[in-house]
C-alpha cells in the first residue's frame, strides 16, 4: 500500500477503470495493489532514490511513470516482472542501469530523456534486456556524441526505435501507418472477391426460378412429363415454320 508520498499535485492513474479500488489524495494512495496495471507518480518526491510504498506487491503492473521525482539511481526500484513501459525522464540518473535486467526482465519501452547519461558505455547493461524495443534519450549528453545513433543501434541490436525513429530514420507512427494501410488494401480485395461470388450465387438462383416458372406455365408437376412435353414442342416447331 502506497502511503506517505508527498506531492504538489494529485497522484493519478490514467486508466482507473482497470485497477480496481483507487483512493487518490494529495498525500496518499490506497489501492488494491495486485490489480493495478498502470501507475503514474510524476513529480512525487523521493527519499534518497526511494519512493515509499512502491513495492513488488504491484505484481501486475505494466506501466510505471516516475517523471521528475528526483531519482539519482534505479537501484531501489522494486522487482516488477510484468512491467513493460517505464518512464524515468527528467531525473538525475547517470548510470547503474545494470539492475534493470534483473528487476524488470520484460521491459519493452524505456524513457531516460533528460537524465545525466554522458557515455555510450553507460547503456551497455541494457543489452541484457532482450525484449527492449524502444529507448528514448532526448536531452541527455550522450546524444551529442559523434555517431550516437549508429553506436547505440550497434550496441543494442534488439532495439527497433531510438528516440522515436528506427535505424533507417523512419518515425515509429509513420511506419505503423504503412503497415495498417497494406492490411486495409488486402481487406478491400477480399471484399471484392466475396462480392463477385455473391453475384454468381444470384445468377444461379435466377436460373432456378426461371425453370420453376416454366414448369408452372406448362401446368405439369412430374419431371418426366415436363421433358416429354418439351420434346413434343420441339417437334412441332419445324412444322409451324413450313406452314
Amino acid at each position: 500500500m502506497l502511503t506517505g508520498i508527498t506531492t504538489d499535485r494529485p497522484i493519478y492513474l490514467p486508466a482507473p477503470q482497470k485497477v480496481g479500488l483507487i483512493i487518490l489524495s494529495f498525500g496518499n494512495v490506497i489501492s488494491t495493489t495486485g490489480k493495478v496495471r498502470e501507475l503514474v507518480l510524476d513529480n512525487c518526491s523521493s527519499n534518497e532514490g526511494k519512493i515509499e510504498g512502491l513495492t513488488a506487491e504491484f505484481v501486475n503492473l505494466e506501466f510505471l511513470s516516475l517523471i521528475n521525482v528526483g531519482l539519482i539511481s534505479v537501484s531501489n526500484l522494486p522487482k516488477l516482472e510484468k512491467l513493460k513501459k517505464l518512464e524515468l525522464s527528467d531525473n538525475r540518473i547517470s548510470g547503474g542501469l545494470d539492475v534493470l535486467a534483473e528487476k524488470l526482465p520484460n521491459l519493452t519501452h524505456l524513457n531516460l530523456s533528460g537524465n545525466k547519461l554522458k557515455d555510450i558505455s553507460t547503456l551497455e547493461p541494457l543489452k541484457k534486456l532482450d525484449s527492449l524495443k524502444s529507448l528514448d534519450l532526448f536531452n541527455c549528453e550522450v546524444t551529442n556524441l559523434n555517431d550516437y545513433r549508429e553506436s547505440v543501434f550497434k550496441l543494442l541490436p534488439q532495439l527497433t526505435y531510438l528516440d522515436g525513429y528506427d535505424v533507417e530514420d523512419r518515425e515509429a507512427s509513420d511506419l505503423d501507418g504503412e503497415v495498417d494501410g497494406d492490411d486495409n488494401e488486402e481487406g478491400d480485395e477480399n471484399g471484392k472477391e466475396e462480392e463477385f461470388d455473391g453475384e454468381e450465387g444470384v445468377v444461379g438462383e435466377e436460373d432456378e426460378v426461371s425453370g420453376d416458372k416454366e414448369e408452372e406455365d406448362l401446368g405439369i408437376d412430374d419431371e418426366d412429363e415436363v421433358k416429354a412435353v418439351q420434346g413434343e414442342k420441339r417437334k412441332r416447331e419445324p412444322d409451324d415454320d413450313n406452314d
